[in-house]
């Protein structure tokens, strides 16, 4: 009987894409492998055809032979071994050897030493602490070695035995056949859990597990200069490793609480200050808050409501050691809102003296803003 063509067999058009000839063969070896369908003979066949048609078309070679030539191009180098998969055995497979308990290549991967796991906690500062930096305790759980057993998990006087079954490999290997050919795959031992070891007096405080949650308390340096959402890492303070890993790392992330006064752009701070109509006319000096106490800046007569001046260096100091910010203040001229008889007839002469009308007015954006900023 002829043989199918091969695009065919995998689904794909002959414009498919390496990635997508993969992805198609992944889909269908999983649907017709033969532990999925024991004793059907049409799935073994299937799963057979789409090997040979993978093992052609995975490779570059023989894809461009047999596009050129058909199946004459690549005569006896179908359905053998695993020439032409570039390396990528691994990675074809094994999904699914994992799925049908083999974990061939996976499992080796998971049962050697593993990082433990990282913790993330997350602390509060003020706006100050955030500029100029500060030291906090933070306090926590983590699983810890057991101080009863010092985390063998055996009783005390006992001690773990090598596992029988795996001889201390902590995984087994078995031998399958397939239409491919007979393959290897390998298990975490079920007896021991992958530890190579059996415990047989558990340790009466962890239960076996070596490990017992504890409370920790570590002090945590914080930089001038953190913003909200920014990270600190603390490496090993996180879980402890597993069969020998180092363990994982503790990551504090900042989240700065708003300030009453100051907004942070960056490393700049912005501030709006209320004004009155005589010093934004006359000009005034006036005190202005910022981070390090009050400084004095003296406003120039006419100042507009608004307008926007400079305190070089009054900023936040950048927390990899670029410079620092400054402060931008913007002023708010208030305009008055109760006014007496005779202070209504002043601004009248006044305006009459410019030649302008006054007209009355509801309650401005001005004071919309100074409300705000009294709250």
């Amino acid at each position: 009987m002829s043989k199918r063509d091969f695009y065919e067999v995998l689904g794909v058009d002959r414009n498919a894409s390496a990635e997508d000839l993969k992805r198609a063969y992944r889909k269908l070896a999983m649907k017709y492998h033969p532990d999925r369908n024991p004793g059907d003979k049409e799935a073994e066949e299937k799963f057979k055809e789409l090997n040979e048609a993978y093992e052609v078309l995975g490779s570059p070679e023989k894809k461009q032979r047999y596009d050129q030539f058909g199946h004459a191009g690549v005569n006896g180098n179908g359905g053998g071994g695993f020439e032409g998969f570039g390396g990528g055995f691994e990675d074809i497979f094994g999904d699914i050897f994992d799925m049908f308990g083999g974990g061939g290549f996976s499992s080796r991967r998971r049962s050697g030493p593993q990082k433990g796991a990282d913790i993330k906690y997350e602390t509060t500062v003020t706006f100050e602490e955030a500029a100029f930096g500060t030291e906090k305790t933070v306090e926590f759980h983590r699983n810890d070695n057991c101080d009863k057993c010092e985390g063998t998990g055996a009783k005390p006087g006992t001690a773990k035995k090598t596992c029988v079954h795996c001889q201390g490999k902590g995984e087994i290997r078995y031998a399958q056949r397939t239409p491919l050919g007979q393959i290897v795959n390998v298990k975490t031992c079920p007896h021991c859990d992958g530890n190579g070891q059996i415990i047989e007096s558990p340790c009466p405080s962890c239960k076996g597990k070596g490990k017992v949650r504890k409370h920790k308390k570590i002090k945590v340096k914080i930089p001038a200069g953190v913003d909200t959402g920014m990270v600190i890492p603390i490496r090993g303070e996180g879980e402890p490793g597993v069969k020998g890993g180092p363990p994982g790392d503790f990551y504090v992330v900042i989240r700065v609480l708003p300030h009453k006064i100051f907004q942070r752009d960056g490393m700049d701070i912005i501030c709006e200050i209320p004004i009155t109509f005589v010093q934004a006319t006359l000009g005034d000096e006036m005190e202005v808050p910022t981070l390090e106490g009050k400084v004095k800046y003296k406003i120039a007569e006419g100042t507009q409501s608004g307008t926007v001046f400079r305190l070089k260096g009054k900023g936040i100091v950048s927390p990899r050691g670029h410079g620092k910010g400054d402060q931008y203040v913007k002023v708010i001229v208030e305009v008055p809102k109760k006014l007496s008889e005779k202070q209504k007839d002043i601004l009248k002469q006044f305006a009459a003296e410019g030649g302008e009308e006054v007209h009355e007015q509801r309650k401005s954006f001005f004071d919309k803003v100074k409300d705000v900023l009294s709250s």
